[in-house]
């Protein structure tokens, strides 16, 4: 099972320092890291970002995908659930290492039916 990686940063004059801290801190084993073009926009849908992209076409059932804070990856409810709906087909979980949502599994049962992810 692969540990997958996301960072991303909103323009090109940030950087992913604190990301890397925070997901260096988690103890990450093997990652995989897939990161964004500095400035890819925030407006974009998660799931239409080339990086991100990447990230689901490598992922296998099993996988588990890592960001830092959850704002990395989604803006809105929407979003999540969007990108929840793909991580459970999958079965890949999503850890979010920091802030909103950090002590949460969001995978384990699916949002929108509360069916539990097959094994």
């Amino acid at each position: 099972m692969a540990n997958l990686v996301y960072k991303r940063v909103s323009t090109d004059q940030q950087s992913t320092a604190r990301q890397n801290l925070v997901l260096d801190e988690a103890g990450i084993e093997d990652p995989v890291v897939f990161e964004e073009d500095p400035g890819t926009s925030s407006r974009l849908h998660p799931l239409q970002r080339p990086k991100f992209g990447e990230l689901l076409a490598y992922a296998r059932p099993g996988d588990t995908a890592h960001i830092s804070v959850m704002f990395r990856l989604v803006r809105g409810t929407g979003h999540i659930l969007d990108v929840l709906d793909v991580l459970h087909r999958d079965q890949v979980a999503l850890r979010i290492h920091d802030g909103a949502f950090s002590a949460m599994d969001l995978t384990a049962r699916h949002p929108r039916t509360g069916s539990c992810c097959p094994p």
